[in-house]
């Protein structure tokens, strides 16, 4: 299965709830961390949700 790179590249600040906790339940905390995660429909949904946030690599 192909893996995302999700880099965090904006902040959280004055955001909704469900947006911050998406991008902690991604592992992300600061700006400019990044994870590696599989490429499965739940990660995509998450990665959906916070798309003008971050940005998604396949690896």
């Amino acid at each position: 299965m192909a893996k995302l790179q999700i880099t965090l590249k904006r902040s959280l600040i004055g955001r909704p709830e469900n947006q911050r906790q998406t991008v902690k339940s991604l592992g992300l905390g600061k700006v400019n961390s990044t994870v590696v995660k599989e490429d499965n429909a739940a990660i995509r949904g998450m990665v959906n949700t916070v798309s003008h946030l971050i940005t998604v690599e396949e690896v």
